[in-house]
């Protein structure tokens, strides 16, 4: 990775070499991210810059698949629109995509009912059969026994009463298995790639973990998203099987307590650790139990 600090200055130098037509827009970071540092660029562009190993490759995903996606889908997503090759100045790919106004949900959650029936709808147009040569994840959108080392990890680091939490997974497990033909997902639906404005869901980002699969992976952002008693009305209006929902408590399992452990990461002060996830993975889990 580049030494050199990145920094507004850095950041226009890239794009004056590679789009220039872009260069001399308002330019601002954004906090927060993952794999990519972000930019805000002008009003309604942003610039994605790698910070991980695996992050050029999810922004090349990106590129390649999600234009195509968007077009149909009834939110903005941060449409890919330029790709910024490796250079002597930055050794790996970057993208500009366009910018999807509002607040993280990990920050605003999500508090309107009917964002259910938004949530919903995305999926229907989302989840439509993938071609033969989309992307796959070895840990997304696959059968749920795939996890359960890792899951089984997850409830022993729990630190209150684990029992509920394994008779979710138990049932989930023990689910009918997906049998239908691999549809696009999202792949990584938590409170930091939703998108609010005004207690309502307006978008969604970040779609690097994009995968063909199981659509019961993105189905557990009914109880990670939604407010209390929202899933069920989200389910219904996307027409998901018992079985289905049976699985995507599963993955919301797994996706709570993960949101929880980097949460406490957050309050520890340790690297990578954010303390607005916390709160987000146990508002998740609570529902999750609720009778």
């Amino acid at each position: 990775m580049n030494d050199q600090a990145i920094d507004e200055d850095f950041v226009r130098g890239l794009l004056r070499g590679q789009h220039p037509d872009l260069a001399d827009l308002p330019l601002r970071p954004v906090e927060g991210g993952w794999d990519n540092q972000m930019w805000r660029l002008g009003d309604d562009l942003a610039v994605r810059l790698p910070c991980t190993d695996r992050a050029p490759g999810l922004l090349e995903k990106e590129h390649r698949w999600l234009p195509g996606l968007a077009a149909g889908l009834p939110l903005p997503v941060p449409v890919p629109v330029r790709l910024g090759v490796p250079s002597d100045a930055f050794p790996r790919n970057w993208i500009v995509t366009t910018w999807v106004p509002g607040e993280p949900a990990d920050r605003a959650p999500i508090s309107e009912a009917r964002s259910a029936d938004v949530l919903a709808d995305l999926f229907a147009a989302l989840h439509r059969e993938a071609p033969a040569g989309a992307p796959a994840s070895p840990d997304r959108g696959v059968p749920l026994d795939r996890l359960a080392a890792d899951m089984e990890r997850g409830i022993g680091r729990f630190t209150g009463d684990a029992g509920p939490l394994r008779e979710v997974w138990a049932d989930a497990l023990a689910a009918p298995a997906y049998d239908g033909p691999p549809v696009w997902l999202h792949g990584d639906l938590h409170p930091a790639n939703a998108v609010t404005a005004g207690g309502a869901l307006t978008g969604l980002i970040d779609f690097g973990d994009m995968c063909a699969g199981d659509p019961a992976t993105d189905l557990a952002a009914a109880w990670v998203l939604l407010p209390d008693g929202a899933a069920a009305r989200c389910f219904e209006r996307y027409g998901a099987d018992a079985a289905a929902v049976r699985r995507a408590r599963g993955w919301a399992l797994g996706k709570a307590l993960a949101l929880i452990e980097v949460g406490h990461a957050g309050d520890m002060g340790w690297d990578g650790g954010k303390p607005t996830w916390g709160p987000a993975g146990r508002a998740a889990l609570d529902r999750l139990l609720k009778p």
